[in-house]
């Protein structure tokens, strides 16, 4: 008995190693062998090492190291890549681990076109140096950086983001591409989609200050930017958009446009109030003068404030009734108090028409009363033309002097030749258009008319005797006693049909004593016409009839025939 006892329990432990045996077998046959990717949960963490049980005989150990600031506790589960086994135990890598999976990941992110996270770490020629993790860095473009153009390439470094991969291998290497700006323009797209859905035309939103240009400033209203305009800053004038927002700052504005499919988006301060214009016939009327402040100068004129909102234009032919005005500037400043006459306006397009002169006594009204035909004044000359000369009577009226009023008896070809700028002389009123804002004066009107007595003294058909002035190809011009000046017709000049006006003109020159007969005499036109020819034949029918006063008998038989025959035979 004792004997099958004992061989029984021999039996018993022989099947219990066996077994053992066995199961030791089948754990050597199932553990992860070099290059597996395994999972283990942590045991022990020291100060060098994360031991890790991974199912071997031992516990594999990581270094602390590659766990970086994130170390794990005891009882966590930890992935790491089995790279072999040392007497100590499993060697394990958590960092070939992170590695391996990180790749697949980014390799999937390519295939699928999603985005992956990365951080800007350096600027390298052209661009920037992304690390995607786990010592993989890409590289970034300058030009798909941001959504904007960089201006200070620093400014982007240490930088989190999401970044589409565009390439991931060249020359059948790992050397990825990224792209920031398409991530971002999808994300701007994406919140500006849901601003479009949820906003209306009226809504108050809030935004920040972003940038300004010339006709407004943009705002961001959370990764997307709208712009408020300067013509939508203020009812008033706003010269610059910095005086009423600053860079940076958070500001409620209304919307004012909404348009999706050009992507605009139009905001509004001024909105917040009410549209002045919509109480302005309650305020102004027509020829109402009113106050007002210059807001701005033109080159055709000054705009002028009436409240705000409200601002009218003074062009500059409504500046003065009496001074020509070549610059705003000359009358009036920004800033500056002014009174105006409203002449027009139009409420649909926000305009209104103002007038400086209007609002003062026209002093053209009684220029007639003041300045009557005749009357005699004293005045400067202040500008010369080809025609005549302008002379300042007083403040603001000028006269005009015509060149042919210098002078009853000159032919004055350029007034300069007679008047200076700056020179005062003595005139009178020849005409006063106060309707047509004209005044004519003249120098010569100061005396008698000598035409007249000319016309009194030498009626047609009378002879004088005078001087040369003159010789052009038309004629001679002859000077009468009295300083009255005529022209001998070159038809006139010969009595002898044969000869050429060059010939006959030859025998006269400038100074010359030459006696003519008056052909005709025009006051009006102050015009006289001399002719030497009829001045000979009337010298001849005058010794003809003084020949025959002298040898007449009583029966009176002697005719012009014998008279003649006898001048001859002289």
């Amino acid at each position: 008995m004792e004997e099958m006892e004992v061989e029984k329990e021999t039996s018993q432990n022989s099947k219990g190693d066996f077994q053992t045996q066995l199961e030791e077998s089948l754990k050597e046959f199932n553990a992860p062998q070099a290059g597996q990717m395994v999972e283990g949960i942590v045991v022990q963490v020291t100060s060098d090492y994360v031991y890790v049980d991974v199912g071997d005989k031992s516990e594999g150990l990581i270094p602390v190291s590659e766990f970086a600031d994130n170390l794990p506790k005891e009882g966590e589960t930890v992935q790491a890549l089995l790279t072999g086994h040392s007497s100590n135990g499993p060697v394990l890598s958590k960092k070939k681990a992170d590695s391996k999976r990180y790749l697949k990941e980014i390799q999937q992110a390519w295939k699928d076109k999603t985005p992956v996270d990365g951080t800007i770490v350096k600027v390298v020629k052209s661009g920037y140096e992304v690390n995607l993790g786990i010592d993989k860095t890409a590289f970034l473009p300058i030009s798909q950086a941001d959504s904007e153009k960089v201006e200070k390439p620093e400014s982007l470094l240490g930088l989190k983001s999401k970044f589409y991969i565009e390439r991931l291998y060249s020359d059948n290497k790992l050397n990825p591409v990224v792209n920031r700006r398409k991530y971002l323009e999808e994300e701007i797209d994406s919140k500006r989609d849901a601003f479009f859905q949820t906003t209306q035309i009226g809504d108050t939103v809030k935004g920040t200050v972003k940038s300004f240009t010339s006709f407004g400033a943009f705002i961001d209203l959370g990764g997307f930017d709208g712009l408020l305009h300067i013509n939508d800053m203020s009812w008033g004038h706003v010269a610059r958009p910095k005086d009423f927002v600053k860079k940076g700052q958070e500001i409620e504005l209304k919307v004012i446009r909404l348009d999706p499919a050009e992507k605009r988006i139009n905001l509004s301060l001024k909105h917040f109030t009410e549209d002045p214009w919509i109480h302005f016939e309650e305020k102004y009327h027509l020829n109402d003068v009113v106050k007002g402040k210059v807001t701005k100068l033109t080159e055709f004129g000054a705009f002028v404030e009436l409240e705000e909102g409200i601002e009218g234009l003074v062009h500059i032919s409504e500046f003065s009734w009496t001074k020509k005005i070549n610059k705003p500037g000359d009358m009036v400043t920004v800033g500056q108090e002014v009174e105006a006459m409203i002449l027009g306006y139009d409420i649909q397009e926000g305009r209104v028409s103002l007038g400086f002169k209007q609002a003062t006594e026209n002093p053209w009204e009684s220029m007639g009363d003041k300045y009557p035909v005749g009357t005699k004044i004293t005045g400067k000359v202040v500008k010369l033309t080809n025609i005549g000369a302008f002379v300042s009577i007083e403040d603001g009226i000028d006269a005009f002097l015509h060149a042919d009023d210098i002078s009853w008896t000159k032919k004055i070809k350029h007034p300069g030749s007679e008047l200076t700028v700056g020179q005062e002389i003595e005139a009178v009123i020849i005409e006063c258009d106060g309707e047509n804002h004209r005044i004519k004066i003249g120098i010569k009107q100061l005396t008698d008319n000598p035409w007249k007595a000319f016309a009194e003294e030498y009626k047609a058909g009378s002879t004088l005797e005078g001087e040369v002035t003159s010789i052009t190809d038309f004629g001679v011009f002859v000077k009468a006693p009295n300083g009255i000046e005529g022209l001998v017709n070159k038809a006139n000049l010969s009595d002898e049909k044969d000869v050429a006006y060059e010939d006959a003109v030859a025998k006269y020159k400038v100074g010359d004593k030459i006696n003519v007969y008056v052909v005709d005499v025009n006051v009006e036109k102050e015009k006289v016409a001399f002719s030497v020819r009829e001045f000979k034949r009337k010298q001849q029918r005058d010794e003809i009839s003084q020949y025959m006063d002298s040898t007449s008998d009583d029966n009176g038989s002697y005719t012009f025939g014998d008279a003649f025959k006898a001048m001859k035979n002289d």
